[in-house]
């Protein structure tokens, strides 16, 4: 029997500080993560896990 490693990387439910907008984005962005509504930065990629700069709510496994 061969056990399969659960995934290190998850979704997150983030809220836009600025517009109070609530988005789901990956927690390892490849680029630059921007709210939908007013533009503003919700995560930066970092090579690995990203800079996160909005509010978590919710981790979604």
């Amino acid at each position: 029997m061969q056990l399969i490693p659960m995934p290190k990387s998850r979704f997150l439910k983030v809220q836009c500080e600025k517009c109070k907008n609530e988005q789901i984005i990956f927690n390892k962005p490849a680029m630059v993560v921007k709210c939908l509504v007013c533009e503003n930065v919700l995560a930066e990629p970092t090579g690995g896990v990203g800079n996160i700069k909005a509010k978590v709510l919710k981790i979604i496994s």
